[in-house]
């Protein structure tokens, strides 16, 4: 019997909407990876903030600092539906229920 292969997740920024006046980061557009090794799926989305008290400097923010934003913003509840969302395209790649075409 073969083991399922696991699924990673990357999460990325695509791109940052910000205010030039003082670097506050006002949209995230951010992408998620899911990878088994042999297939793969991904998502595409942003989300907006509010205005914090203590602004980051904008030359000082980190990828990881602004996905971990993005992943709070969206909650925990979003974020496993989206990672499960993917998972159920790999998986469907793996073992299709579904095709299309001609029998001739």
């Amino acid at each position: 019997m073969t083991a399922t292969p696991v699924t990673t997740f990357t999460w990325k920024i695509a791109q940052l909407e910000r205010e030039t006046s003082d670097g506050f980061v006002f949209t995230a557009h951010y992408t998620v990876d899911a990878n088994d090794g042999t297939y793969s799926a991904s998502a595409y989305g942003s989300i907006g903030f509010e205005r914090p008290e203590n602004l980051i400097p904008y030359s000082e923010l980190t990828e990881n600092e602004v996905v971990g934003w993005v992943q709070d913003a969206l909650g925990e509840e979003k974020v496993t539906d989206l990672e499960d969302g993917l998972q159920t395209q790999i998986d469907q790649q793996r073992n299709p229920t579904q095709a299309s075409g001609v029998p001739w």
